[in-house]
């Protein structure tokens, strides 16, 4: 790792070493390292873009570099990069490396894109900082930046090189590159829908991989933490020709590592970078994540959506509800209409205590809208709910219109987010830590299981919708006082 030299008292020569029999500047001998060892460089840029945060080094950053150099020396122009989130990622490969392939060529072009134009701009900002730096002119006196094109997005070189800043999605219309990045092109939310995902892919493929001025010669590289089988590297991966740099947070298998200038040897259960993520960070984030995104985001190996969002053995069991819970919650998914071939409308009915939530009833039936209501006021009178949750979609809005015109009962509107899947993806992280528990034996527990452990293939998902609903709910407000039970 460089460090940097200790400044010479005023009055005094710089300090000065011996190297084959002749004294060297240190300074200068620093310069000389961070001009050439991409890794140092990386270093040095972090403590630019991030004063007075530590820098920990590791042998990861280094073979992220030493991949990054072979692709400035054409020795490979497609590659994939999979690593977990918060290891500098986005600094190796977005910040660090344009800046210093502009400083070794001013002329170079390179465009940059994420999920997000601001997270984008950012980088490129960063990227600015970097270049603007009294270390960095001093190291590459020959970059100048052209005063009438400096931007948050765009900052050319006065030798007609640039560094462009755009989004998934993003045009880029007239503009062209040497090096394409792509720096986390799905967000979690956007992965998991298909239709945000194609159309990550279909931008990909379509528009951007086309911004490359020379079809030959030209590099694109893609770092991101995996989300989903069939995210960018899923998609790329399979097309083929693509280097494939893949660091999990846990090595699965004994793996070893040789690639220029690193030699590392990986045992089982080895961690990626045990300084910055040890044993209990590790823990934690698989508990706050659950295991099917721990097993993308960290690991790399996005499991097959289908059947694996929800695992039965997830679910506690109980042979008595609680006797005081903190609240009652019943949640209602409605359907448009009540055909034998259309959707049922659901009610769960919840107890919530300090140790998670308890499905009490389910009910599930398809009916007309006059039946709908009966049955709504019905089960409300049966369990008397602290708060009834109706999604705020087709009939459910006439549902709560007509609840609160009639009765007094504690309706909810709610406002269903993003897609089903991502939903229930959201909220599996507490079915996966034992807070939601199921009776021993219901009348309707083996209909609830089945949809709930083959989705998102199952023939109907109201149940999962329902589930979803409170389990958002619930998660995102501060626990009840105590219930006083009305007589």
């Amino acid at each position: 790792m460089w460090a940097e030299p200790a400044p010479a008292p005023r009055g005094e020569p710089a300090p000065r070493r011996r190297v084959n029999g002749a004294a060297v500047d240190e300074a200068l001998l620093l310069d000389a390292v961070l001009r050439q060892d991409l890794a140092s460089f990386t270093a040095k840029t972090f403590h630019t873009v991030s004063p007075g945060t530590r820098y920990l080094d590791n042998w990861h950053v280094h073979l992220i570099c030493e991949h990054l150099a072979a692709c400035a020396r054409g020795e490979i122009t497609r590659l994939v990069i999979n690593m977990p989130p918060r290891h500098l990622k986005s600094i190796c490969v977005s910040v660090a490396w344009p800046a210093w392939l502009l400083g070794h060529d001013p002329s170079a072009r390179i465009m940059a894109a994420s999920y997000s134009r601001a997270l984008s701009v950012k980088h490129a900002q960063d990227c600015r900082l970097v270049i603007t730096a009294p270390w960095y002119r001093r190291l590459f006196p020959g970059v100048r930046l052209a005063p009438d094109q400096n931007e948050k997005h765009k900052f050319q070189t006065t030798a007609r090189g640039h560094r462009i800043a755009t989004s998934v999605g993003g045009t880029a219309t007239g503009e062209g590159a040497d090096v394409l990045v792509v720096d986390d092109p799905h967000n979690p939310r956007q992965a998991l829908s298909p239709t945000m995902r194609q159309a990550a892919l279909d931008w990909f493929d379509q528009t951007y991989s086309s911004r490359l001025d020379d079809k030959k010669r030209g590099v694109i590289v893609v770092v991101m933490q995996r989300l989903h089988e069939r995210d960018l590297t899923g998609h790329l991966l399979a097309k083929g020709g693509w280097r494939h740099l893949c660091l999990p947070a846990e090595a699965e298998a004994r793996t070893v590592i040789d690639f220029g200038a690193v030699r590392v040897v990986r045992a089982p259960g080895a961690r990626l970078h045990p300084a910055r993520e040890g044993a209990a960070e590790i823990a934690r984030g698989k508990r706050e994540l659950g295991s099917y995104a721990y097993a993308a985001q960290y690991q790399q190996r996005p499991a097959p959506v289908e059947g694996g969002v929800v695992k039965e053995a997830w679910f506690k069991r109980y042979a008595e509800p609680p006797a005081d819970p903190r609240r009652i919650v019943q949640s209602w998914d409605t359907a448009h209409k009540a055909g034998e071939l259309n959707d049922p409308s659901v009610c769960g009915t919840w107890a919530e205590t300090e140790t998670g939530y308890y499905l009490l009833e389910v009910v599930c039936r398809r009916m007309e809208y006059p039946a709908l209501k009966r049955a709504a006021r019905s089960l409300a009178g049966k369990w008397n709910p602290d708060a009834i949750l109706i999604e705020d979609k087709a009939s459910g809005q006439s549902l709560i219109q007509d609840l609160r015109a009639e009765t007094k009962l504690p309706v909810i509107a709610v406002r269903p987010e993003a897609d089903k899947l991502t939903r229930m993806s959201t909220v599996s992280p507490t079915i996966e830590a034992g807070r939601v528990f199921l009776p021993e034996t219901a009348p309707w527990l083996n209909d609830y299981e089945a949809e709930m452990m083959s989705f998102p293939n199952s023939a109907h998902d109201d149940q999962v919708d329902m589930t979803s609903q409170f389990l958002k709910w619930a998660g995102a407000r501060r626990p009840a006082g105590p219930r006083v039970r009305r007589l």
